[in-house]
């Protein structure tokens, strides 16, 4: 299975133990402790996924499990009305974010924060990113936010990318939350306590567009 390049440098400070006890000719012990540089090498793990089919489809932006699916409260969300989606990340789930609809990259903000347990309903003023897509003119916000243990979001978009949904936008690293804000008029398609994965299941569908009705 791919490993996101993030991985190398942990996977590299993890195996050095293990490389001086083997130098030290202990091999029992030496393969023991590879078992450490080989777990951070599956956190990062990458694997491919196929995005249903659909335009006005909004996906899970990362694996995990639904925290909360309803109407977003003023001051956690961003300025205006939203539809919200919470996602947790465990530390054993993949930590590669996807987009959650195709469109247009319009902004990137990276926020300076606390670093809360990510399944605190106040986690929401943790250290975070969001991401704002414009969708043929309907905006839908995804925000990767750090957690306690998690200590560093990485977004790899840009301010007017063309993306597609289900595509790679970045990661978080050692467990954290995703929040996805979508329009009012948008349908949810998921329950609290729901396994998601990222790229795959529908969390929710847009309102058909002016121009399509």
């Amino acid at each position: 299975m791919p490993i996101d390049k993030a991985a190398w440098p942990f996977v590299a400070a993890a195996s050095l133990p293990s490389v001086m006890v083997l130098a030290a000719h202990r091999p029992l012990l030496g393969v023991v402790l590879l078992i450490l540089p080989i777990g951070i090498a599956l956190f990062f793990r990458d694997p491919e996924r196929s995005a249903p089919a659909g335009d006005d489809v909004v996906l899970s932006p990362a694996d995990g499990t639904v925290l909360f699916a309803g109407a977003g409260a003023a001051g956690e969300t961003p300025p205006g009305q939203w539809q919200q989606v919470t996602i947790f990340l465990s530390p054993l789930d993949v930590h590669i974010n996807r987009t959650p609809v195709s469109g247009i990259v319009t902004r990137v903000d990276y926020k300076k924060g606390t670093f809360r347990p990510a399944f605190r309903h106040d986690a929401h003023g943790n250290e975070r990113s969001e991401i704002w897509f414009d969708h043929g003119g309907q905006p839908v916000v995804a925000r990767q936010v750090v957690g306690a243990m998690a200590r560093r979001v990485v977004c790899r978009l840009r301010p007017g990318e063309h993306v597609r949904a289900g595509a790679r936008l970045g990661l978080m690293k050692f467990g954290s939350r995703m929040d996805v804000f979508v329009p009012i008029t948008a349908s949810l398609h998921v329950r609290p306590r729901q396994r998601v994965r990222g790229g795959e299941t529908i969390i929710a569908t847009l309102a058909a567009r002016d121009s399509d009705a």
